[in-house]
């Protein structure tokens, strides 16, 4: 990054941004808060959106009010916890995962690090991949594995390029998937009956839709940081978590409404689910809709890969190459496409149980990390985040207990039921609140409030790696 007065990146958009994770300095600091709104809202207009709804009727058995309102209180949830961690990025100028390192320290920081890299850069690439290449098959009528590859390397370019050109695709896309969508809504939503009566209902079916949600909307807290470190310090902090929060709520919520109300999407039985989704729409409209969903899932996997790649790198290893976050983004994007390959024959049931099981350890992750945010209030971190040497076992033994203990009492997953639900069947799956009450809890429990220091951070252009 640049030094002094002269920035090396700026706000190029056909330049590769340089280095990996080092903080942004002042030179090359730009943008405004409103960006973020887009930002966030791009990548959630896509079809793996709209399946949370579909998985709530016709997966849980909810019926549509009901639905909607498990699904709002989820994305609520979920976007609060991103509105306050975007909230920080300006500050030190560092992603995400950096900033982690304070309630982990330096080396207890790859575990969810690690953790990150597979949910973001392989595990949610490989999801999103596959419903933009089934849309693009439909529209196209060219075979799938075809269409996976041409999305694969959309994405990867996009990625390869970094941050500006990342920033300035969400912008200029969001008005067409918007305008689409929006149509669509109105379409969907005005064929339904809303009260007429659910399918059987599974047990804990209410719950199960809030952590569904939940884990959709909170998957994407460790990409927070990542897209908010480029703006200038004296931004207004509170207007960045309010666009990056509403970035996420506002099209989550609609998107899910419209999957709830299109019920005539089986989970997991259609060879190609976005099809048989646009199948209940006018042509013209199928179309249009196909091609959103195509760009959406570029929007949403540019954003997977690229922060997949910084989490990478927080593992701390030390790649001898300038652009080493470019280059382990292509990497992420080959092994993205290989799964992705591999998952195309039963993408509705893989994605039912990778929603669910994202949100085991992001719980417990927020509860570590929003608490340590709390006792460090009025305290430097920046000293922390490029010192090896700097521990905090206090944060990974909260969180590994948190994991472990929710997942082995709470998780209701068809591979591993917990004793609890296994008793009480109506409580569904909440174990990723356990898990975040538990980290939470213990950490404060185990830490001391750090001595208060309200020397103002300095502006630094060193390597955090």
């Amino acid at each position: 990054m640049g030094t002094d007065d002269t920035p090396v990146y700026g706000d190029r958009l056909v330049a590769v941004e340089p280095g990996g994770v080092e903080p942004v300095s002042d030179p090359d600091r730009h943008g405004r808060a409103h960006q973020l709104f887009w930002t966030w809202a791009s990548p959630n207009l896509e079809f793996t959106t709209v399946f949370i709804g579909v998985l709530a009727v016709s997966g849980f058995g909810l019926g549509f009010w009901r639905a909607c309102l498990a699904m709002a209180v989820g994305n609520l949830l979920g976007s609060a916890v991103h509105a306050v961690l975007s909230s920080r990025g300006p500050d030190l100028g560092v992603p995400q995962m950096v900033l982690s390192r304070a309630a982990f320290g330096h080396r207890g920081n790859a575990l969810p690090a690690a953790l990150m890299s597979l949910m973001a850069g392989v595990g949610w690439f490989a999801v999103n991949s596959v419903s933009g290449s089934f849309a693009l098959s439909a529209l196209t009528g060219l075979p799938v594995v075809g269409c996976l590859a041409a999305v694969v390397l959309a994405q990867v370019v996009i990625a390869f390029f970094g941050h500006n050109l990342i920033q300035s695709y969400e912008k200029y896309i969001f008005g067409v998937l918007a305008a689409i969508f929006a149509v669509v809504a109105v379409v969907v939503l005005g064929r339904t009956d809303p009260g007429a009566a659910p399918v059987a209902e599974r047990p804990g079916a209410f719950l199960l839709a809030v952590g569904a949600a939940f884990g959709y909307t909170a998957g994407w807290s460790p990409f927070a940081a990542d897209y908010t470190r480029y703006l200038p310090r004296s931004v207004n902090r509170r207007a960045v978590g309010v666009f990056a929060g509403l970035g996420l709520f506002v099209p989550a919520t609609l998107l899910m409404a419209v999957g709830a109300a299109a019920t005539r999407v089986a989970t997991g039985t259609a060879d190609n689910p976005t099809a048989a989704f646009t199948a209940q729409l006018p042509p013209l409209l199928a179309a249009a809709t196909l091609l959103a969903v195509t760009l959406g899932a570029v929007a949403a996997n540019v954003l997977n890969v690229y922060s997949g790649a910084l989490a990478f790198l927080c593992l701390g290893l030390r790649l001898p190459f300038r652009w080493r976050r470019a280059v382990v983004a292509v990497g992420f994007g080959a092994v993205g496409f290989a799964l992705a390959w591999s998952g195309l024959a039963d993408a509705g049931r893989a994605y039912e149980s990778f929603l669910l099981v994202i949100a085991y350890w992001v719980g417990p992750w927020l509860g570590v990390v929003l608490v340590d945010h709390r006792l460090r209030r009025g305290t430097r971190t920046d000293h922390l985040l490029d010192d090896p040497g700097h521990r905090n076992p206090a944060g990974v033994t909260a969180f590994v207990v948190g994991v472990l203990v929710s997942v082995a009492l709470f998780a209701n997953q068809s591979p591993y039921t917990g004793p609890i639900p296994r008793a009480f069947p109506w409580l569904g799956d909440i174990t990723y609140l356990v898990g975040f009450a538990v980290a939470a809890l213990l950490h404060a429990s185990l830490s001391r409030k750090p001595a208060a220091d309200r020397r103002p951070h300095p502006v630094r252009a060193g390597s955090a790696e």
